[in-house]
């Protein structure tokens, strides 16, 4: 099955998972995780890495299998070969993390079933080279991670006065701790003021 290759280069790959094809506020895409793991810094950073590697690695699979990948089938091969990629992830969280893995809980397991990995590689790696299927896959989950965690300091930081687990001189002493933001809608509320935010700097961008 022949595809039809982009011609996109290495700066442009970057910047469209990064900014210009966020899959956070111009996808809106991945939204889940938000309220899943971002109550905390440090569960977020192990989501986000394991959601990059994840994404990155079963792009450049895909890329490399799609001339043997029967059209009728292809979908079904590329749910295997990322959960092939998150049941690793999984296994070396429970071998070298155990506490890490019981604090996620289902939500590595989970990674199978987000709409950015399948996504990019439906989108991107089913039509292009390995190399820069790996690369988008990478970014798109960078750029994934950046809103995240951006999302969990804010939370983390008015919700319990701690920053990855450190408390913070003014936050975690004086002020008046905002439980909200450690609960669903606090994330409701920091992802649409970011979302706010990055369209609006995007729409000025155009302008300009």
């Amino acid at each position: 099955m022949n595809g039809q290759t982009t011609t996109k280069t290495t700066n442009q790959i970057i910047l469209d998972g990064l900014w210009r094809d966020n899959p956070i506020f111009r996808q809106i895409l991945g939204i889940c995780s938000t309220l899943a793991v971002t109550n905390n810094v440090t569960n977020t950073a192990v989501m986000c890495i394991s959601l990059s590697l994840v994404t990155a690695l079963s792009c450049a699979t895909v890329s490399a299998l799609k001339e043997w990948t029967p059209k009728t089938v292809r979908m079904m091969v590329q749910v295997l070969i990322i959960a092939f990629y998150v049941i690793i992830v999984d296994i070396l969280l429970r071998a070298y993390w155990p506490d890490m893995s019981r604090s996620l809980g289902p939500y590595v397991g989970l990674i199978i079933t987000n709409c950015i990995v399948m996504g990019r590689c439906e989108a991107f790696a089913q039509s292009n080279r390995p190399w820069p299927s790996f690369l988008d896959g990478l970014f798109s989950g960078l750029g994934y991670s950046v809103i995240l965690l951006v999302i969990a300091a804010i939370r983390e930081v008015m919700g319990m006065g701690t920053l990855a687990g450190y408390p913070l001189p003014y936050f975690s002493t004086q002020w008046d701790k905002w439980v909200i933001m450690v609960m669903p809608p606090g994330a409701f509320f920091v992802l649409a003021c970011l979302l706010w935010v990055c369209r609006s700097i995007g729409i000025k961008g155009k302008k300009a």
